[in-house]
């Protein structure tokens, strides 16, 4: 050997902090919704106990950063856009999703790299969301 350190990549999950740091950006994430006033017709799309819903968050965050698969294999497969389809989402809730997450993220300091990775994808997911909401 050439003495030659060869960096292991880590994912997106470890990054993050695995369970617990992804647990924490969700409970960041739906106390910003709760709170704050500015995201209120997204709160009022969500049941009054946010538990399951941020367990269900926390499962599929899991399994998109790469960690364990449990919940999506509980599952037998996962469709967000149809979960998400009797809800409606506008651009304006979009954009609220959008916001209260940005806000969890900073909240939490996810690494920049990571979360720029985020932003950009979950924008996309947001925004297509929206433009099915749109078409219904």
């Amino acid at each position: 050997m050439d003495g030659t350190v060869i960096e292991e990549k880590r994912s997106p999950y470890e990054v993050i902090g695995g369970a617990e740091g992804v647990r924490r950006l969700v409970d960041a994430f739906y106390d910003v919704m709760d709170s704050n006033p500015d995201y209120i017709a997204l709160r009022e799309m969500h049941e009054p106990d946010l538990g399951p819903t941020r367990d269900s968050l926390t499962g599929f965050f899991t399994v998109w950063l790469g960690g364990p698969r449990e919940w999506i294999e509980k599952r037998g497969g996962f469709c967000i856009m149809s979960r998400h389809a009797k809800m409606n989402v506008t651009k304006e809730t979009s954009r609220q999703w959008m916001d209260a997450m940005r806000d969890a993220i900073r909240q939490v300091g996810v690494e920049p790299e990571l979360a720029e990775k985020m932003d950009n994808a979950l924008g996309q997911l947001a925004e297509a969301m929206a433009w099915r909401g749109k078409a219904r």
